[in-house]
């Protein structure tokens, strides 16, 4: 039974939903997205991400984003970082939290971060280092937890390794990331079981995304197993533009319904929540 337990919902809407848009998203419709999820009751909020305009053009306006971000007391702003450089941007504008992501897969990593996992690691060592010295939390995305687009499957523990690698380095939490949406429930409770071995469940979230419309299922099998962070974005936005095929994360509203159903809270007001996600809606109408 579920009992009154709580659940943190992590929404990505405003970067990884949207950084998949091929029309370009105004400043201003980013800022009242975010706006709207933070009235919804959302307390963590992946508002955008410092990358190069080069790789992620949808992404270009990130230090207006981030400096004109609506601020909360419960509310926590987080910025996804590169590296060092997009670390010391990020904090600059007023990041409260920074994540950094690597993957699974060493062909994922190569296509999409340009590097080895082994590499990527070690490009976070100064993220760290600045994060710590300014009192900011880090949390570590692995991608493609349970299948490449290029390779197929990923073994479990190779999601496991590059989670402990994660760990090792100081990050607080670490996302496991269903990058394509292929993961069956079998799958996805081997993979948690494997991870669960070295990794505290308390430091785990699940990303998942629903392009075989299994992601609800996979929430349950981690709920399962006492993971209670989920990773989400508003009305489904989301894909990726390294993954080709993949369809958007599961919507938010979606998980939230879910979980309340199950007796879960969530602190989110499922009518703010709607607005928010009719908004985010119109603006792949719109794109």
């Amino acid at each position: 039974m579920s009992g009154d337990r709580k659940v943190t919902i992590v929404e990505v809407g405003p970067r990884d939903g949207l950084q998949n848009e091929k029309g370009i998203v105004s400043t201003a419709d980013k800022l009242n997205l975010i706006r709207l999820l933070a009235d919804a009751g959302l307390s963590r909020i992946e508002v955008t991400a410092f990358v190069s305009p080069k790789w992620v053009l949808q992404m270009a306006d990130h230090d207006a984003v981030m400096r004109q971000a609506p601020q909360g007391e419960h509310l926590v702003r987080s910025v996804l970082v590169p590296n060092e450089k997009g670390a010391e941007a990020a904090i600059a504008a007023g990041a409260e939290e920074l994540a950094v992501f690597t993957s699974a897969s060493e062909s994922f990593a190569s296509k999409n971060i340009n590097c080895t996992i082994a590499e990527s690691i070690q490009r976070f060592i100064p993220v760290m280092r600045i994060a710590k010295a300014h009192g900011l939390r880090v949390r570590g995305y692995v991608s493609c937890a349970l299948d490449c687009p290029y390779e197929g499957a990923i073994a479990p523990g190779a999601v496991t390794a590059v989670s402990c690698g994660l760990r090792d380095l100081g990050c607080y939490e670490i996302a496991v990331a269903d990058t394509i949406g292929r993961g069956s429930p079998d799958r996805v409770g081997m993979m948690l079981q494997h991870v669960l071995e070295q990794i505290p469940a308390s430091m785990l979230a699940c990303h998942f995304h629903d392009t075989s419309k299994q992601a609800l299922e996979n929430v349950d099998v981690a709920l399962e197993r006492k993971i209670a962070t989920f990773d989400s974005s508003a009305g489904g936005l989301g894909g990726c533009p390294y993954a080709p095929g993949a369809a958007g994360n599961v919507a938010t509203g979606a998980i939230v319904s879910h979980l309340h159903k199950r007796g879960y809270s969530t602190g989110i007001d499922p009518v703010g929540l709607r607005i928010a996600e009719d908004f985010a809606l119109s603006l792949r109408h719109d794109c």
